[in-house]
């Protein structure tokens, strides 16, 4: 009898299980490379780690002695004092009397100016050449060191506009400082909103405001105010530009309006930072718990918020 013929192309499609090479020789040769990537990675978590440690651990030294030098002051003499020539004596009223003026005028002006400036870059302005050379210059002005804007600060506010070592040129400056920041966070929080709420909204006869206003804006406004306050928390830290302007470190008197001169934490620390004496040391010190508190609080502020305006969103 003769034997049947496979169909055509058969021989390609059958297993083979004879054949010592294949799938075997393929499973040999990808194990040197799994064991490979298993030590990489493992190499690179503890890089990683290692990093981490070094960082927390300096953090956590930092911080216990500070909290060992200056928790001893800290007193409602010395929150309630104004600043002395005598440790003992000297207090933190005027610069947080300043640090709240300070935060309070630079949101004011900052927060109204970025939001803006972000729903018209992704809601309005067209997509050209223009707009992806503003986007490129707020991000690279993101970049920009901020003794910058301090230089900036005082050869316009102060001398041009002639506003002096006043709180409102303080509050300006440190605005322009953060309104990039503000802008790609509010611009991120933007885009974050899908699409099919605005073509809903443009189905049912909404305008392009009305869109805006009741659909992006209020699902936008976690991650607006979270990068709001992130970036004030920045400007409550930043010393350089409040130098640059002529801010003051030594004040007997708390600011009653906005073209009165100031002082701010951050200013007192340094100036007694670089005074001689472990007396003032432990004062700075106490003024610097001050300051981690106030910051804290305006983080856990944004985080409060954000989980608020996300329980609206998602109701």
């Amino acid at each position: 009898m003769s034997r049947e013929r496979a169909p055509a192309g058969s021989e390609h499609t059958s297993p083979t299980p004879s054949d010592p090479t294949g799938a075997t020789r393929a499973l040999g040769a990808s194990l040197p490379n799994d064991r490979r990537r298993r030590r990489l990675g493992t190499v690179f978590l503890g890089v990683c780690f290692v990093a981490t440690s070094i960082g927390a651990i300096t953090l956590m030294v930092l911080l216990v002695d500070v909290f060992l030098d200056g928790i001893g002051q800290l007193d409602p003499e010395f929150l309630g004092n104004y600043a002395s020539r005598f440790a003992d004596r000297a207090g933190i009223r005027a610069p947080l009397f300043g640090t709240f003026w300070i935060l309070l005028l630079t949101g004011a002006i900052s927060f109204p100016l970025s939001v803006g400036a972000a729903v018209y870059l992704e809601e309005y302005a067209p997509k050209n050449w223009i707009t992806r050379i503003i986007q490129v210059n707020i991000a690279n002005l993101a970049g920009v060191p901020s003794i910058v804007y301090g230089i900036l600060g005082l050869a316009v506010f102060v001398r041009w506009m002639g506003l002096g070592r006043s709180l409102i040129a303080g509050a300006l400056t440190l605005s322009i400082l953060i309104l990039p920041v503000i802008i790609m966070a509010a611009q991120e929080a933007i885009r974050a909103v899908p699409d099919s709420i605005r073509q809903a909204a443009y189905g049912l006869g909404a305008t392009r405001w009305q869109v805006t206003r009741r659909q992006v804006l209020p699902m936008a406004m976690p991650g607006i105010l979270t990068g709001t306050i992130l970036a004030l928390s920045r400007a409550v830290g930043e010393t350089a530009p409040l130098i640059m302007i002529g801010a003051l470190s030594f004040i007997a008197f708390t600011p009653q309006g906005l073209t009165d001169q100031f002082t701010v934490l951050p200013l007192q620390i340094y100036s007694w930072i670089s005074r001689p004496g472990e007396d003032f040391h432990a004062i700075a010190a106490a003024a610097i718990i001050v300051l981690l508190a106030l910051l804290l609080a305006m983080n856990a502020v944004a985080i409060v918020l954000r989980n608020r305006f996300g329980r609206v969103r998602s109701n």
